[in-house]
């Protein structure tokens, strides 16, 4: 079986490092076209910077990076260095990048292969907040044609946020792109909080990254090490929540997810800024438009990761 053709749009962040890591350990599987940087964890200058970085890691020079949006389609970015650290990827003392970002911006580069890929369709994994999409499906609809999924981390039903008490981080910083991308009738998989949540980092979880030996494994636990701390003392639970991994643990062991088909609206201004309203109990007669995960065996999806990583040289 051909691999699935993806890219992968993201924030890095250390959450985003592993996910990326794991896609590139997976060659077999997935084809990744680009990975879209986006303003997020970290303004976009270090989101690109750390996006190349994370690709001479993995030794895969070949795929490339493109900069998209440096802020959310309305308003002022918001960032988390309190949670990822001043450059994103705290914890893994990675060099300057050698590689270049290429000239062609996220967005123009997202609207050209999603263009050209109508018989076959692209699936986007997105890492971070939506804004590089929304904005892409804003300037060309027709694109959504060539769009096999979109397979999201972000959101929250019942555990609330983890920026504000409704709203979960990447559709808190561009809920109007978040809006346009569940109104565009893209098949959509999301990961929320409610999973992420239950895929902690112990460090019997850590060890295993360690055991690798290897250079991404020992950035991988370097940086899970840093980002954990905050996590830790905010929940206070055995171990801190690992989010973003699961969209691509998904596109290689579905199995490993269970969650039900909903409607879900995007809260777009008020208190409730960002806030997912997930209908899981179906007493609206709203049309579902995502399949929204809820549970997750953790051993198996860490175990993944492990594996994945452990690929690469």
């Amino acid at each position: 079986m051909a691999p699935t053709r993806i890219i992968i749009d993201t924030d890095p962040g250390q959450d985003d490092a592993v996910a990326i890591l794991t896609a590139l350990g997976s060659p077999l599987e997935l084809e990744v076209l680009g990975i879209t940087a986006v303003a997020g964890n970290v303004p976009l200058e270090l989101t690109t910077k750390n996006a190349l970085r994370l690709v001479e890691l993995s030794g895969r020079l070949e795929v490339p990076v493109y900069a998209g949006a440096s802020g959310p389609m309305r308003g002022d970015l918001v960032t988390a260095e309190q949670v990822h650290g001043p450059t994103g990827l705290d914890g893994a003392d990675l060099p300057e990048p050698r590689l270049t970002v290429q000239s062609e911006s996220a967005v123009d580069f997202l609207v050209r292969t999603l263009t050209e890929a109508v018989e076959s369709p692209v699936t986007l994994c997105t890492l971070g907040p939506l804004t590089n999409v929304g904005m892409a499906l804003t300037a060309q609809p027709a694109i959504v044609g060539g769009v096999a999924e979109i397979v999201m981390m972000g959101g929250g039903c019942f555990e609330g946020g983890n920026v504000t008490p409704a709203a979960e981080f990447n559709i808190y910083v561009d809920p109007h792109a978040a809006e346009v991308v569940f109104s565009s009738g893209i098949p959509i998989t999301m990961m929320p909080l409610d999973v992420t949540h239950k895929a902690l980092v112990t460090p019997q979880r850590m060890d295993a990254f360690r055991a690798l030996n290897s250079g991404p494994g020992d950035a991988v636990a370097g940086m899970l090490s840093f980002s954990e701390r905050y996590d830790l003392e905010k929940y206070g639970d055995a171990g801190a929540p690992l989010h973003d991994p699961t969209v691509i643990a998904y596109l290689l062991d579905p199995g490993l997810f269970s969650g039900r088909s909903c409607h879900v609206e995007i809260v777009t201004e008020g208190p409730a800024l960002g806030m997912t309203m997930i209908d899981w109990w179906r007493v609206t007669d709203g049309v579902p438009n995502a399949m929204v995960m809820n549970d997750i065996d953790s051993g198996g999806f860490f175990a993944l990761l492990a594996e994945r990583i452990g690929n690469l040289p």
